[in-house]
């Protein structure tokens, strides 16, 4: 009991430092989200009845001009657009009130559109998350700039993957399995990234190029706040003087190619790790809910404001990707049966529909229960 008690302790413990940090990041990453649901459903002429950010009882709200609700609501872990026509905030139908429509109810009706504006809608919250995250590291990258320590090798660990490949002193790293490496930061992400895997390292050595072959080691390591990640480790080390280490900016057009490419790490790197679990390469006790990401946030929030939106922009890539799952009550679930829809020339059955639900309300609480149980573990350890 008290290994459950001390984690309980510790999230307690600077409560509001993990919370406000933690609202900021959500609110913003789930408010993009709904907007785009919201702005394509409104192109589309769908009647949107509410706009919430998280669930429950109202807190505070206001009717606009097309007599949308707009509103906060007790619990902020998540939110919703409710459309015309739906029964639930999870978008499903609510047959009477879809019968007992009129011809011009019809017009207004989510579910009286036809099956592309329909997926338009429901990707466009996802969608919305990933431009979201382009946006937000290509500011980030304009205004702060992105790291400009060159990858050089000055000291290779005895007995590492990196002295078994034959990497040398001096040696700078510009490519991996083919991508070109601008700085050391870079070159770090991929080789965490990738335990297990061998990668190609193209090497600058004595004016030559020469090609590397490596796996890195999967390794525990802690970071500055004691957080334990597994992460694989090359072996290499750089020795760097203050003139060295920094950051340049860049013009906008390229911060957001590189933002662009930043989202794109972050959803490769979070597919991989899932394949990974399933294969039973990595372990899913890194998989962490709404108590973690709460303890991120204020972890990060130390680091100052760009550090949190940065949090923010990744989390955006996470939420979005996971939105896009085929699993009935996800965004993709509901892709899915439209994609049916689409192919049969007509959607599936009600009692279809109705249990394909039920079974992705079962994924989606097995898979909050299991992140929360991480979470405690987590905190436990710490």
């Amino acid at each position: 009991m008290d290994f459950f008690l001390n984690g309980f302790s510790t999230l307690s413990h600077g409560l509001i430092g993990y919370v406000i940090p933690f609202l900021f990041v959500l609110t913003i990453v789930v408010f993009f989200h709904e907007l785009g649901h919201f702005l394509v459903a409104r192109w589309a002429g769908v009647k949107i009845l509410t706009f919430s950010l998280g669930f429950g009882p109202e807190l505070v709200g206001f009717n606009d001009r097309h007599g949308t609700r707009w509103k906060i609501s007790a619990i902020p872990l998540g939110g919703y657009v409710k459309f015309f026509g739906d029964e639930t905030e999870a978008s499903t139908p609510s047959s009477d009130a879809l019968a007992a429509m009129n011809a011009e109810e019809r017009k207004g009706s989510f579910h009286h559109k036809k099956v592309g504006p329909r997926a338009a809608i429901v990707a466009a919250g996802p969608i919305a998350n990933f431009i979201l995250a382009i946006v937000i590291f290509g500011c980030l990258f304009t205004f702060f700039g992105k790291p400009s320590t060159t990858a050089r090798v000055d000291q290779v660990q005895a007995g590492s993957a990196a002295a078994a490949a034959g990497f040398k002193p001096g040696d700078t790293v510009t490519a991996i399995d083919g991508q070109t490496i601008d700085n050391f930061t870079e070159m770090q992400r991929i080789v965490s990234a990738s335990a297990g895997t061998k990668l190609v390292f193209s090497v600058k050595r004595d004016g030559a190029l020469v090609s590397l072959d490596a796996t890195p080691e999967l390794r525990e390591i802690k970071d500055s706040f004691g957080n334990a990640h597994r992460v694989g480790i090359l072996g290499i080390t750089r020795a760097t003087t203050p003139g060295e280490v920094g950051t340049e900016r860049v013009n906008p057009a390229t911060a957001f190619w590189l933002g662009a490419k930043e989202t794109w790490f972050v959803a490769k790197s979070t597919l991989v790790y899932i394949g990974d679990i399933f294969t039973r390469k990595a372990s899913a006790d890194q998989v962490g809910g709404p108590i973690r990401i709460a303890q991120i946030s204020g972890q990060v929030a130390t680091f100052g404001i760009s550090a949190l939106i940065h949090l923010a922009a990744v989390l955006s890539v996470s939420i979005g990707l996971l939105n896009l799952f085929p699993v009935p009550m996800l965004d993709g679930g509901h892709l899915l049966f439209y994609a049916v829809e689409a192919i049969r020339g007509r959607p599936l059955s009600e009692k279809s529909q109705e249990m394909g639900f039920r079974v992705g309300l079962a994924l989606v609480l097995m898979l909050m229960v299991f992140a929360t149980y991480n979470d405690i573990l987590h905190l436990a350890k710490s």
